[in-house]
């Protein structure tokens, strides 16, 4: 017997069931089901395009309840994307949000795209392309002296915010404390509530952000769990002293307890050496460190990141990573591993680069009126805005783009306590020098001390 073929086959089953059900398609048939739609997508003719197309319907429109579950009810858009968004609308240069308006490097992006000509595209290994977890094996012992297994000891996430998620949803449970230093990168807390961790705060206050050790011992309980830390330090541009690294570790050792150490901002350290907590003796056992390409490279949109942890850390790492991402993007994976063995000349030539726009950008603030702290690493500074006569942080950064035309960052955002910082501010200067010279001319004409 001669096969009839399946396309015609299927046709003819789909004109069978039209058929046979009537108008029933068109009104009744639960969707859900499958069928209508599968044959609608198999068929190569339809005769039958309005039995199978889903009904209008109209959409209310009257606006409905935000819905959000309670563990995140009170966190609102970010920060950068509301700054971000006034921005646009209101024509005005973007200091806020931390990411370069130049690219990164050739020799990385063309490593990219050889990588996907090469046909590096389907899903990576769950913790890494090898080649990546090898190359940050290296980059870490040349920076802190620790040999580390790159299978057992690397996990590769979804940039640095994700390998935080992972290490605080693998490693601590409902209930655990967790101590944050104030001001923080924002999705520290929330990552952090998803947990159902009990946040406490130690606050690090201007002129120099000091660790004050004694609150830091009395924070510490029988139920602190970790210390989330970065080093140097978002939004501030401190970077944590080797004194201040050492109590902080014999207090971790003393009371048992885990530093999470997210350090992305490692190459970036103008004036001191940059040291990792996991280098001290007695806490590479009991520390994560979570590092990314993205400040380094100029490649913040690739979102390639890793954590470093010894087996027993990694573990609850990993398992978290599995369910939250799986794998990350592979062809950006082998071009990290590429950036990671750049020479050494790379990272003196961007620390160069780094040094004279933030020249540029604090030397304006200073002429302007504001009273700028300290940065010693990162690409931030923080300025006192009170010489200007705003209420607070966020007035005078809504007075900043819509009257003077220029972002910057309310650091009361960063604070469980929004009124520790209502007096400062946040300035990026990841731009060229165009922008950076040009947002200094609209502070020096438009903003008028009060």
């Amino acid at each position: 017997m001669r096969l009839k073929p399946l396309s015609l086959t299927l046709l003819s089953i789909s004109k069978h069931l039209s058929e046979s059900l009537g108008g029933r398609l068109r009104g009744g048939i639960k969707r859900s089901c499958g069928y209508p739609s599968f044959f609608a997508a198999m068929s190569t003719v339809s005769t039958e395009k309005d039995a199978f197309s889903a009904p209008t319907q109209s959409i209310p429109k009257s606006p409905q309840p935000l819905q959000v579950a309670k563990r995140l009810e009170k966190f609102k858009t970010t920060i950068f994307t509301q700054m971000s968004s006034l921005a646009i609308k209101h024509g005005a240069i973007n200091l806020g949000q931390g990411f370069p308006n130049f690219d990164g490097p050739e020799f990385v992006k063309e490593a990219a795209i050889q990588a996907i000509k090469d046909g590096k595209n389907q899903y990576a290994r769950g913790f890494g392309v090898s080649e990546l977890n090898n190359a940050v094996a290296e980059r870490f012992k040349k920076d802190t002296g620790l040999l580390v297994d790159p299978d057992k000891e690397v996990t590769v996430t979804s940039g640095c915010t994700e390998a935080i998620a992972s290490t605080i949803l693998g490693l601590i449970n409902p209930g655990d404390e967790v101590i944050l230093f104030a001001p923080f990168y924002d999705s520290y807390e929330a990552t952090l509530s998803m947990a159902g961790a009990n946040i406490k705060c130690v606050t690090l206050r201007p002129p120099d952000f000091a660790v004050p050790i004694n609150e830091l011992k009395s924070a510490i309980s029988k139920n602190t769990r970790a210390i989330l830390m970065n080093t140097p330090h978002n939004p501030t541009g401190k970077m944590f002293t080797r004194e201040e690294l050492n109590l902080i570790a014999s207090l971790c050792i003393e009371n048992d307890v885990l530093v999470f150490a997210d350090e992305v901002y490692d190459k970036l350290a103008f004036e001191m050496d940059h040291i990792s907590m996991a280098s001290l003796p007695g806490m590479y056992e009991r520390t994560v460190t979570m590092n990314s390409l993205g400040k380094t490279f100029s490649l913040t949109g690739w979102k390639i990141g890793w954590a470093i942890a010894p087996p027993h850390l990694t573990w609850g790492v990993r398992q978290a990573h599995s369910y939250l991402t799986f794998s990350t993007s592979t062809p950006m994976q082998w071009a990290a591993s590429v950036a990671l063995r750049a020479p050494e000349s790379y990272y003196a030539e961007l620390k160069r680069d780094y040094m004279a726009k933030k020249a540029i950008l604090v030397e304006g603030l200073k002429a302007v009126g504001f009273k700028v702290f300290p940065s010693s690493g990162t690409y931030f500074v923080v300025v006192d805005h009170t010489p200007f006569g705003l209420e607070n942080d966020v007035a005078f950064c809504e007075y900043l783009i819509k009257e003077v035309g220029v972002v910057a960052i309310p650091t009361s955002v960063f604070y469980l306590n929004p009124e520790d910082g209502k007096n400062l501010v946040r300035f990026t200067f990841c731009k060229d020098e165009e922008t950076l010279k040009a947002a200094v001319k609209r502070l020096k004409e438009k903003l008028m001390r009060k």
